[in-house]
Parts: structure tokens; sequence; C-alpha cells
């Protein structure tokens, strides 16, 4: 079995809201593949709020663990 290819995610573009409660919300991931001179591909998404929050909780302890703990 191959490994997937890999890509660099360069921006998130107009993430918001799609219902009042904010379940969901869709914009826009900017990647591109390292290494390779094709341009950046726009992907439209749809990403549920469970997600988001896991993502925020995964990206605060490696941010704090990248920087070194203060006080």
């Amino acid at each position: 079995m191959t490994e997937p290819e890999a890509w660099e995610i360069l921006g998130i573009r107009q993430l918001a809201a799609t219902d009042e409660r904010a379940e969901r919300f869709e914009g826009t991931l900017l990647v591109h593949r390292p290494g390779v001179d094709e341009p950046v591909e726009p992907l439209a998404v749809s990403v549920k709020r469970s997600v988001l929050v896991e993502v925020e909780g995964y990206l605060r302890r490696l941010l704090e663990r990248s920087r070194g703990r203060v006080g």
C-alpha cells in the first residue's frame, strides 16, 4: 500500500457559518503539493463545529509545545 500524496495547507479563506446555530462552516482551503511547480489549488470545504473544536485543542497543544511553556 502506498502513502497518499502530501499537500501543504497555505491558507483558509471565507470560513463562515452556514446556519444560525453555527454547527457547520464552509470555506476554501488553499493547498499546494510541496516540491511541485503546480499552482495553488482552492478546495471548497464544509466543516462541522465538533471538528473545529478538536482542531483548536490540537493546535493549541502543538503550539504550546513548540514554543515551550512560559510561567
